[in-house]
Parts: C-alpha cells; structure tokens; sequence
C-alpha cells in the first residue's frame, strides 16, 4: 500500500498533561494523539511534533506530522482524530503533505505569547501568571529589543538541555499591553528549554525595578543559567504558530 504523510494543526490546553512529549505512565499530548491515530487507522504510528512544549504550556497552533497506509480523506483524519481524543485536545486541521515533509525539521519559525497581569480568575488561572506590583513599559520594550537578532541564549536554557550551539535567531519580541493584561510575542528559528519562561522571568524583575538594564545585560550576556533568579511559570505560554 502507498504511504503518505498527514501533517495535522493542533490546539490543547497544556494543564493537564506531562508536557508534548511521551512518557511512559504519563499522560502527554504526543502519547494522547499516538492513542487516537491508532484507534482511528488500527495501525501504531509515530508523530513529530515542531515544538516539544513542556507540562502545563499550552498550544493553539501546535504542528505535527505522521506517516500513514490508510485511505482516510484528510479531512476524515480531522474529524476522526477529534472523536478519539479527550476534550482538552482538538484538530483544527488534517492535510496531506510531501513524503519527506518534517514537522519539526521543516519548520522556519515558531511563535510564541506569554500571558501575565496583576491578578487571575477560577476561569484563567491556567493561562496567566498573576503576579503583584506594576510594570514599567518602557523598561519592557528595551528588554524585548535586546532579544532581535541572532544570539547565544546558553543563560536562558537549563544547563542539561544545552547543546553544542545555543544560538536562536529571534525576528520578533514585543510586549503589549490590553487592560489588565500583559502579552508577550516571541518568533523565532528555535527556542531552547525554559527559554521564553526564562526571559519573561528576567523581564519582569526589571519591568518591576528588582534589576537594572546593566545587570540584564550582564545576564543576558553571561552565557550561565545560573544567573537567573525566577522563571516564570508555564501556564501562561502559548504556542501560536508554525511557520513553513
């Protein structure tokens, strides 16, 4: 029988799950949309997902690809996986794609918001990190732009998910303001482990005053995890978009 290749977007809220990637014993998004594949098709496949997120992140624009024999129309995948999978899972869509299509390998960018504000309730606890005190805009927007271009975020990865070369190309890095909340918008090649929450941790204790613009530059700069001081949580990260 033909192969082919069903690459499909995903949305889920990362509350409950042990993060995207499969663990043995634990629940993850991969192992939930493993499960799904193989009830729908009765044949185990494997899914690469662009963006390994980790427990408690969140995805509305999350991609994956499996390779598959089944005859299924694409859009029978999207359907058919959605009445598989539990709630807090759904397609959005099913395609088919080239043999050789990566989600992971292929991608050209990933972007990611980060939720805070001064104060959450039992409807968004999951999804925004509450945190006291005002933030100084201005102080923002200078940590965000000292992020554009291409650096070594080696001081924003822990240090056993470093690799050989930690340098991210990073084309957008904006915070806005909507009433009570604060976004944050990352695009970039890659990210490293913790490396957003990493950041938005760093950003607010200078947008708080607890740091000044030298002693974030010195840190950003330092190459040592170490350095950092807080990471934020992971409830309030989201990834938005894949790009090809």
């Amino acid at each position: 029988m033909t192969e082919r290749n069903i690459k499909i977007t995903i949305q889920y809220d990362g509350a409950a799950f042990s993060g995207w990637q499969y663990q043995p014993r634990l629940r993850t998004v991969q192992g939930e949309l493993e499960a799904a594949i193989e009830k729908l098709t009765g044949r185990k496949a494997i899914l690469y997902g662009a963006g390994r997120t980790d427990a408690g992140v969140h995805a509305v624009g999350q991609a994956a690809n499996f390779r598959t024999e089944s005859k299924l129309p694409a859009k029978k995948f999207r359907d058919g996986l959605n009445f598989h999978l539990p709630d807090d899972i759904l397609i959005t869509l099913a395609e088919d794609v080239p043999i050789d299509f990566h989600a992971r390998y292929d991608a050209v960018y990933r972007r990611y918001e980060y939720l805070l504000g001064g104060r959450s309730t039992i409807m968004d606890r999951d999804r925004i990190w509450a945190i006291a005190g005002e933030l100084n805009p201005n102080r923002l927007e200078a940590a965000a732009e000292l992020v554009l271009g291409e650096h070594d975020f080696s001081a924003f990865c822990v240090t056993a998910s470093r690799k050989p070369d930690n340098r991210c190309l990073v084309y957008r890095s904006r915070w806005f303001r909507d009433g009570d909340l604060w976004r944050y918008e990352i695009t970039a090649d890659r990210f490293l482990h913790t490396m957003i929450r990493s950041l938005v941790g760093l950003m607010v204790e200078l947008g708080q005053g607890r740091i000044t613009l030298k002693r974030y530059r010195a840190i950003f700069a330092a190459c040592d995890h170490r350095a950092l001081r807080h990471v934020a949580p992971a409830r309030g990260l989201c990834l938005v978009a894949v790009g090809y």
